[in-house]
C-alpha cells in the first residue's frame, strides 16, 4: 500500500542523535517513509542518512562539502539553503514529498524553515521543532502555514522532556502529512474542475464590503473565494499564492498596507505590494479601501512626531490595541503614486487591471459624520491616481458610493467577472 513520504531535515553534525530519535518515532509507526537530508556543515557518516550534505552541495551546484566547510556560518547557511530548497522542490514536483519536518536551535531554525518557505507551497504541511518558537518568529514563518513546536528545552541531548515534544511533533507531522496524502485525489478533481479563485483583501472597515463580494461571487457565479486581512503579513500571502499559480483573479479592495509601508505604520505588506498579480497578468480589480489611515499599536505606542498635538493629527483609537491615524493629502497622494508606479511598472495585462474609486467614503469610519472624514486627503487620493494612471492602459472608475455601500460590491464584483470573461475568450 503507498504510503505518503516525509522530508527530514537534520543538522546531523550537531543534532545527530535528536534527529535520528524523530526519524525512529515516525517510522515506527508504519504509515510513512522518511527521507533523511544532513544540511549540517561537517560530513557525517551514517548509514541512516538518505541524503548527505555532500551531495545537497553538489545537486546542480557542483559544489563539494569540503568546500561548504570552509565558509563562515552565516555564508554556509545562505548556499546550503540554496541547495536543499532545489533538491526539496524537485521532489515535490516528482510527488514525492508530503510533509516536511526538522528539530534543531536558532542556525538549524533559519536555515529549515526558509527551505520551507522557498521549497513547497502553501498547504503542503511543515513542522519546525525550534528553541526558537517562543519569541518573534515573523522572520521565519513569513506570510507561509510553517507550524512551530517549542522544544522548552535546548535541542542539545536526548532526556525526558525533549523526548516527548520529539515524540509529539513525529505525530503531528504524521497526522499531517497522511491527511495531506489522501486529500491529494480531492486537490486534483477540485483542479481539474477549474473553479476560479478569488482573492479579496478586507480590514475591519470594508468587512462590509468584502462580505458582500464574497456573497455575490460564491452564490452566483460559484467562485472560490479567499479572503486575506490585510495586516501586513495577509497582503504578503495573498501575493505569495498569487505567484504559486494558486489564485487565478484578485479584487484588491483594501490597500491600506501600503499607508503603513510609506508612513511607518506597523502593518505594512512591504516595499513590493501589488507586483505579484500585476506580473502575472491576471484580472485584478483593485480600490482604496482604509488608505485613510496608518495602523499603529496602542496609543502610547505612537511615534512622537505623531502623538505630539504640536502636529494636529488626528487619531482615533480602534480598540486597546489599535490606534489608526488619518492620513494626510501629501501621504495620500504618496499611496496613489506608490499604486501608480507599481501597476505602471508591472502590469502585463493592463486590460486585465481596473482601479474603481468609493468617493462617497473609503472605510467604515471616513464617510462624511465619521471621524476620518476629509474630503481633501480622499480629494488628493482620487487626483493623483486618476493622473497618474492616464494614458496607462488601465481603467479607472469613480463611483459616488461609498466602499461598504452594497452598490459598490456590486460594482466590483461584477467589474471583476468582467475581467474575467475577458481574459477567458483571448
Amino acid at each position: 500500500m503507498a504510503q505518503p513520504q516525509i522530508i527530514l531535515l537534520g543538522t546531523c553534525d550537531t543534532k545527530l542523535d535528536e534527529t535520528l530519535f524523530l526519524r525512529e518515532q515516525i517510522i515506527k509507526a508504519g504509515t510513512a517513509k522518511v527521507i533523511l537530508l544532513d544540511v549540517g556543515c561537517h560530513p557525517v557518516d551514517n548509514n541512516l542518512i538518505d541524503i548527505s550534505n555532500e551531495k545537497l552541495a553538489t545537486y546542480g551546484f557542483g559544489k563539494t562539502a569540503t568546500e561548504l566547510a570552509g565558509l563562515s556560518r552565516a555564508e554556509y547557511i545562505k548556499r546550503m539553503i540554496d541547495f536543499t530548497t532545489s533538491f526539496v522542490s524537485d521532489l515535490f514536483q516528482a510527488g514525492q514529498v508530503h510533509g516536511i519536518v526538522s528539530a534543531g536551535g536558532s542556525s538549524g531554525t533559519s536555515l529549515v524553515t526558509a527551505v520551507m518557505r522557498n521549497a513547497l507551497p502553501v498547504g503542503v504541511p511543515k513542522l519546525m521543532v525550534s528553541t526558537m518558537a517562543s519569541g518573534d518568529v515573523g522572520h521565519l514563518v513569513e506570510e507561509t502555514d510553517i507550524t512551530l513546536m517549542y522544544s522548552v528545552v535546548d535541542v542539545a541531548g536526548l532526556n525526558s522532556i525533549l523526548s516527548q515534544i520529539l515524540r509529539n511533533a513525529a505525530g503531528a507531522i504524521l497526522g499531517a502529512a497522511t491527511t495531506y496524502y489522501q486529500s491529494l485525489d480531492d486537490i486534483n478533481t477540485r483542479s481539474n474542475q477549474a473553479k476560479k479563485r478569488i482573492a479579496i483583501t478586507m480590514f475591519g472597515v470594508t468587512t462590509p464590503c468584502v462580505d458582500a463580494i464574497r456573497g455575490h461571487l460564491t452564490s452566483k457565479y460559484g467562485y472560490e473565494v479567499y479572503v486575506f486581512h490585510a495586516t501586513g503579513s495577509g497582503g504578503k500571502a495573498m501575493e505569495r499564492l498569487v505567484r504559486e499559480k494558486q489564485i487565478d483573479a484578485v479584487l484588491d479592495v483594501t490597500t491600506t498596507e501600503i499607508a503603513d509601508e510609506l508612513v511607518g505604520g506597523i502593518l505594512t505588506a512591504g516595499p513590493d505590494r501589488l507586483t505579484a498579480a500585476a506580473q502575472a497578468g491576471i484580472p485584478q480589480i483593485l480600490s482604496v479601501g482604509a488608505c485613510d489611515m496608518v495602523n499603529f499599536g496602542p496609543r502610547d505606542t505612537v511615534p512622537a512626531k505623531f502623538s505630539d498635538p504640536e502636529h494636529h493629527r488626528l487619531l482615533y483609537e480602534h480598540n486597546p490595541a489599535v490606534t489608526l491615524m488619518r492620513t494626510s493629502p501629501d501621504e495620500c497622494r504618496q499611496i496613489s503614486n506608490f499604486i501608480a508606479d507599481k501597476l505602471g511598472e508591472h502590469a502585463a495585462r493592463p486590460d486585465l487591471v481596473q482601479v474603481i474609486l468609493p468617493t462617497g467614503g473609503i472605510s467604515a469610519i471616513s464617510t462624511p459624520s465619521q471621524p476620518f472624514y476629509d474630503s481633501s486627503a480622499d480629494t488628493a487620493l482620487f487626483d493623483t491616481l486618476e493622473s497618474r494612471l492616464n494614458g496607462k492602459g488601465i481603467a479607472v472608475l469613480r463611483d459616488e458610493h461609498a466602499i461598504n455601500d452594497s452598490e459598490f460590491a456590486t460594482l466590483a464584483a461584477e467589474s471583476l467577472v468582467s475581467l474575467i470573461r475577458k481574459e477567458d475568450d483571448a
